[in-house]
């Protein structure tokens, strides 16, 4: 049953295909969005198994170009941009001066000198067009503003994600992209569809193969038609959290935020410490020993399911975290989850339980990466 619109909800361009279609619509990142059309376990296996298209026009696209432009992403981005040659893609955080995060999002390099596209959480676009812009009032090096032009054009365009093993074939033989061949796993390459610009990317948020699809609204619209009458089944959001959880990728307000930092996340391999950004000093005390809590999977034994918010203890009865996000996992039929914990429960094989109600379910601590991943290299 459809949640009713509320009127600060924003619609995607894809809405009324959604609605059309009969997807079950709930609340999302402040958008009305798709949750599924069939089943969560139809759309998550056409994926891992074929293929399925998303609709993630809600994401945000913001562009940043001039003079100093690569100078200022990379201060205020982990991941090091310097020498990121054009058609590539990163993935990185922003982080605040204590090392909680801003926002986890992918830079793309683009084909213009000094010109890049940074790509943000649907729920973060404001926030983070904010405080951008407040960062590129001072270089710290000169005290001047940073000479760059900042531009949120997320409104402006829509996105499709097509990912699956088959992804390829579809994005090749269904819509003419014949360049997909040619994209290695986090590059991208720029098209034009009805004389506009269009953005093909290899990459995504499910573990398999997979392209993200940027252009115009209206170009988004019939993009999705044509691969509606192609047969590729449309999947929403909630397969989009099984898939993305069970190969190990992180969601904002879960498993990233402002109380967790990208190295009590375990995703330290994209701070990049030889070079200055903001949070570094925080990050590099957390890496040296200043680091209470840690992310951790955690297999259990029984199929109960673990969901966000349920205690984590020992076996002993001793609180020592909670649960980011738990599923019992489609791909692997067992139930697993995420959980922040405390530093010294983090060691793999360590045993913990969760409390489900007044039971507790004993399991063990896991690699986070659950489902083995099939990206093209």
């Amino acid at each position: 049953m459809n949640e009713p619109i509320q009127d600060n909800l924003q619609k995607t361009c894809l809405y009324d295909s959604h609605v059309a279609l009969g997807a079950r619509m709930s609340p999302f990142a402040g958008f009305m969005m798709p949750i599924q059309y069939t089943s969560i376990i139809e759309e998550h296996n056409a994926v891992r198994q074929k293929a399925g298209m998303f609709d993630v026009s809600h994401m945000g696209e913001i562009f940043i170009d001039g003079p100093e432009a690569e100078a200022f992403i990379n201060h205020i981005f982990t991941n090091e941009i310097r020498g990121f040659e054009p058609g590539k893609v990163l993935y990185g955080m922003m982080c605040y001066p204590d090392g909680g995060v801003v926002d986890d999002l992918l830079v793309y390099r683009e084909f213009a000198p000094e010109s890049f596209l940074l790509v943000v959480n649907a729920a973060n676009i404001a926030k983070d067009y904010e405080w951008i812009l407040a960062q590129a009032k001072a270089n710290p090096r000169t005290g001047k503003p940073f000479d760059c032009r900042i531009v949120n054009a997320s409104p402006e365009w829509g996105q499709i994600a097509v990912q699956g093993p088959e992804a390829e074939k579809v994005v090749v033989e269904v819509l003419g992209f014949s360049q997909a061949r040619d994209l290695q796993f986090y590059t991208f390459c720029d098209l034009e569809w009805h004389g506009s610009r269009l953005i093909l990317s290899r990459t995504g948020y499910t573990g398999e193969d997979g392209f993200e699809i940027y252009t115009t609204l209206d170009g988004t619209r019939e993009i999705w038609d044509i691969l509606l009458k192609a047969g590729v089944p449309p999947c929403g959001l909630g397969c989009r959290d099984t898939l993305r959880f069970e190969a190990g990728l992180p969601l904002y307000g879960d498993e990233l935020s402002p109380e967790i930092s990208p190295v009590m996340a375990g995703l330290g391999m994209f701070c990049k410490f030889d070079k200055d950004f903001i949070g570094r000093d925080a990050l590099l005390a957390q890496k040296a020993g200043e680091l209470s809590r840690k992310l951790v999977g955690i297999e259990l034994e029984d199929n109960a399911v673990p969901r966000a918010g349920y205690p984590v203890e020992t076996p002993e009865g001793a609180e020592v975290g909670v649960v980011t996000t738990g599923y019992h996992s489609i791909s692997l039929d067992k139930s697993i989850c995420f959980a922040l914990v405390g530093k010294d429960f983090s060691a793999l094989d360590t045993p913990l339980s969760v409390r489900i109600r007044k039971k507790t379910f004993p399991g063990k601590v896991v690699k986070k990466r659950f489902y083995q991943t099939n990206y093209k290299k």
